[in-house]
């Protein structure tokens, strides 16, 4: 701890967002970068505490946030560096998109103002680039062992570098005709510029990684060919299957599912050509059913399409300000939070059920909902109906945002005849593998939809577990 009174002296200084209005007008980043002074003064704030819960209870990465902090504030940026890349080989991405459970678990947010971790992560990683720090990490020998990992997303890629570095042959498959998978196709680029995905790549290249996209597994190449030209196979596809809406109405015209409205948007800015019709919000008033990050991206992207008004709706109730007395720390807070988007101009209602799609002419132009209450019985949460709380939501574009329930089945997981369990997630044992010995799953495939962070610990936690597994014996 460079200055034991920095937590005392220094206030919290949060990173700020563009102003609204000339940010809604693009898709460029929101997020102000503190100057250098702003942010040794900010490292300072760390306590280097007895038990650091950021790196414990907070972060699944087990990122060492005090090292790092307090090289930060001596000004030692190259050893931040190596520190923060030690279990995090995205800090790029984390440092932009996580929510920051870390600083939750804080110990000053005990009773003050957390350490501004997110920000000091992602401007490391910053750092690194422009200093040319970052520079591949290649095997010293090669094994001759070839890997197949399936699906580019943070588990995907963690997974491949790490293996790379280990000697093997790595050759990573995606479906879609860049690499990435969710960080390019559902993260909007005012939150993750697809700059920072590209620059990475090109590291991953020069340590041997061979990327193919625009290839699906179990259609344009099967999972037998994949057994057959690798020693093993590594899935990590994400949950890829979105949680639907079965209400009356929900065959009309303009209801999508967020992922695609998202990736169209992706897609247009990196002037990608796509073959399904638009899904704009252009001039149009927007529904986005569902409160969580996905809903949020839909927010901001309907704004910068320039939609005539936007509502989100949530059918738990509205979070405390605050703090919530049922959450104790190091806990993550069910608090109420804001997003940059929500701060752009949203209209947000909790405790809504949607009951029926209202479509003229085979388009959707209303919803029909209730009010809900939520009370406890017998130590669960139960949702009750409000008697003569019917109201209507007039909509033009209607985004389903309500999460993903488990991975895609139908082709590679069905060919492999891959076990699941209860909520259709791929079993897979301690080290990783699957009910097919070769076959190893890691990321959203085994957990269901989760955080950035956790993704990647479970592709570096995959690939020691296929490392042990090739050279055992």
């Amino acid at each position: 701890m460079g200055d034991p009174k920095g937590f005392i002296t220094h206030k919290r200084k949060s990173v700020s967002y563009r102003p609204v209005a000339e940010r809604v007008q693009d898709y460029q980043e929101v997020e102000v970068f503190l100057t250098p002074d702003d942010l040794t003064t900010q490292a300072s704030r760390c306590m280097d505490c007895g038990i650091p819960f950021c790196q414990g209870a907070g972060c699944s990465l087990d990122n060492r946030i005090p090292d790092w902090n307090d090289l930060v504030y001596r000004g030692q940026w190259k050893m931040a560096s190596e520190t923060l890349h030690s279990t995090n080989n995205f800090p790029e991405f984390t440092g932009r998109i996580c929510p920051a459970p870390c600083e939750m678990a804080c110990t000053l947010n005990v009773h003050q103002e957390p350490v501004l971790i997110r920000h000091i992560e992602c401007q490391i990683a910053e750092r690194a680039f422009e200093e040319g720090w970052v520079v591949p990490l290649t095997a010293k020998e090669k094994t001759g062992k070839r890997i197949a990992v399936v699906g580019s997303g943070p588990a995907g890629l963690a997974a491949a570098q790490q293996l790379a570095r280990f000697g093997h042959d790595v050759t990573v498959f995606e479906k879609d005709e860049k690499i990435g998978g969710l960080l390019r196709y559902g993260i909007p680029d005012f939150k993750l510029d697809k700059y920072v995905i590209d620059r990475r790549l090109k590291q991953m290249e020069a340590e041997g990684v061979v990327f193919r996209s625009g290839v699906e597994v179990g259609e344009d190449i099967s999972a037998r060919y994949l057994q057959k030209m690798f020693d093993v196979t590594c899935i990590a596809i994400g949950a890829g299957q979105p949680r639907d809406l079965p209400v009356p109405g929900r065959e009309a015209n303009g209801i999508f599912m967020a992922m695609e409205f998202l990736s169209q948007q992706n897609k247009r800015v990196s002037n990608e050509v796509f073959s399904e019709p638009d899904i704009l919000a252009s001039d149009k008033h927007v529904v986005v059913i569902g409160g969580g990050d996905t809903g949020s991206d839909c927010v901001g992207t309907s704004l910068r399409q320039k939609a005539s008004s936007v509502t989100q709706i949530e059918i738990l109730p509205k979070p405390p300000e605050g703090t919530d007395p049922e959450n104790h720390w190091p806990e993550w807070p069910k608090i109420m939070r804001n997003s940059s988007s929500h701060l752009e101009g949203c209209d947000r209602k909790w405790s809504v059920l949607t009951k029926e799609f209202i479509a003229e002419k085979g388009a959707v132009r209303a919803l029909k909902c209730v009010k809900v209450d939520w009370v406890k019985e017998d130590g669960r949460w139960v949702m009750n109906e409000v008697p003569n709380s019917e109201f209507e939501l007039k909509a033009d574009l209607v985004l389903l945002a309500m999460g993903f329930v488990h991975p895609v089945h139908a082709g590679l997981i069905d060919d492999l005849n891959l076990a699941l369990d209860g909520r259709g997630n791929v079993v897979v044992s301690d080290e990783f593998q699957t009910s097919n010995e070769s076959v190893f799953a890691a990321g959203d495939t085994v957990m269901g939809a989760s955080l950035v962070l956790r993704a990647i610990k479970q592709g570096r936690l995959v690939a020691d577990a296929i490392d042990r597994y090739l050279t055992k014996g």
